[in-house]
């Protein structure tokens, strides 16, 4: 029986701790009378699939929102885009057309900032651009000269140093990160992510986003500064050791099928495709020239866009696509390309079976999570566990990788990863936490309710 099969009992313990970890993740050790700022207007800056989601989110939420825009053009595109989303709700019967009217109605368009600012403006702007750090300074310094006092000023950055962005503010004490999860309007999960220094998040900013993330029924899990916070922390792992095994000598589609036998919906390079093989890459590909040598990296799907297999869009990526069908496909081309990369880069392809593969996507996110639990950037490991039911996937009958690592055993788990460190070196150092849970006899669950003292 493999260490990721499960029975009854483990079904059951983990849909209790799926409810347990929604409750948890409420709490964030503020006082309960903290005060809450009134949020009565919402502004959203950024018309993009991100941007028009977030609007919808306030909207739907009975909140009116000015969705900002620099082009006309894309703020037009942009209320196409919810508007056509509204559209297929309808469709669905799951809103009626009186009730689009009443929620299209909330969302005022412009191409004007200073629409949102002044005395009568937003109580809460939400910065939704692109993930480039000169960009969001500046737009956080038009912000702060057009904010009312006591406005909120959000990033939903995904993984770049939100003190760094608050620092050009004269107010970085109301800066705070908002990350939403794509489709805005449809994930569950928002990642409220604090400062602690040089100038703390005031501490009722952190409760009004909290509060409000349960208003518009988000799941909100509050985190620190850490590259990728939680989620992208963890995803970092899972994807890279997804693309080595690829590399080693497993194929895309035994990934997949092994991923999915585990319990996602999709494997991760279905998902790839699905989303865009190009999705980041001039980030990824700038970073080529600056990044550590003394490490291996994973630039497969980088060459793969360069190849133009971008995914579904263009019928090739990590699979083949027949016209009008999403269904992936084998692709005999691909396969033998990576094949021939591995060669290039002196790599003995060898059989790669299913538990490999689930230890290596698995155990690395659990090494992760470990980490961020020392440094304090989760405050629990339910908080880690809800943060990967419902923003990633993450198979809700396993409870989530933590619970799943204190299923299996702390110390099988942190065998595997001293073995993986032997053989793959520098991304399988054991976390300092793990190490220590395990030779007290303890596990993640021990460390509900408390943060580690090095938080």
């Amino acid at each position: 029986m493999s260490a990721f099969d499960l029975t009854d009992a483990d079904r059951a313990a983990a849909a209790e701790h799926v409810r347990f970890a929604e409750r948890e993740a409420a709490k964030t050790g503020l006082p309960a009378d903290t005060p809450l700022r009134p949020v009565r207007q919402v502004a959203v800056i950024g018309a993009g699939t991100m941007g028009g989601g977030i609007a919808m989110a306030f909207a739907n939420a009975g909140l009116p929102v000015v969705l900002i825009d620099a082009d006309a053009t894309g703020l037009e595109r942009g209320l196409k885009r919810v508007m056509a989303n509204y559209d297929t709700s309808v469709k669905r019967g799951k809103l009626s057309p009186e009730a689009v009217v009443e929620r299209m109605a909330r969302i005022r368009g412009t191409t004007n900032l200073a629409d949102a600012g002044g005395p009568e403006g937003a109580d809460l702007f939400i910065e939704a651009v692109f993930e480039d750090m000169a960009l969001k300074q500046r737009l956080f310094r038009e912000l702060d000269a057009i904010a009312k006092p006591g406005a909120i000023l959000a990033t939903n950055t995904s993984g770049l140093d939100i003190a760094e962005i608050a620092a050009v503010t004269s107010r970085p004490q109301d800066v705070v990160g908002a990350h939403f999860f794509s489709p805005a309007n449809v994930m569950r999960l928002l990642e409220v992510v604090r400062i602690d220094t040089p100038v703390a998040t005031a501490p009722e900013v952190i409760a009004t986003l909290m509060a409000l993330g349960q208003r518009i029924g988000k799941v909100a899990v509050l985190a620190r500064i850490w590259p990728g916070f939680i989620g992208n922390a963890l995803f970092r792992q899972y994807n890279r050791e997804a693309h080595f095994l690829v590399e080693d000598g497993a194929l895309p589609h035994e990934v997949d099928a092994a991923l999915t036998k585990f319990g996602y919906a999709m494997g991760i390079f279905a998902v790839h495709d699905m989303a865009g093989n190009d999705v980041g890459y001039p980030t990824r590909k700038a970073q080529m020239a600056t990044r550590p040598t003394d490490r291996r990296w994973n630039d497969l799907i980088l060459k793969l866009v360069e190849k133009g297999r971008l995914g579904q869009k263009s019928g090739q990526g990590w699979y083949r696509y027949e016209d009008g069908d999403r269904r992936p496909q084998r692709d005999p081309e691909l396969e033998a390309w990576i094949v021939a990369e591995s060669a290039r880069m002196g790599i003995t392809r060898r059989p790669i079976g299913e538990e490999e593969i689930l230890e290596r996507c698995l155990y690395g996110m659990v090494n992760e999570g470990a980490r961020l639990l020392e440094h304090g950037v989760a405050l629990r490991p339910s908080d880690i566990d809800i943060v990967y039911l419902t923003g990633y996937g993450f198979p809700a009958a396993q409870g989530g990788p933590m619970a799943m690592a204190d299923r299996i055993g702390l110390p099988k788990v942190l065998a595997a990863i001293r073995r993986l460190h032997a053989e793959h070196s520098f991304w399988w150092q054991p976390a300092p936490l793990l190490e220590r849970l395990v030779a007290e006899g303890r596990s993640f669950a021990d460390l509900q309710g408390s943060r580690h003292p090095e938080a």
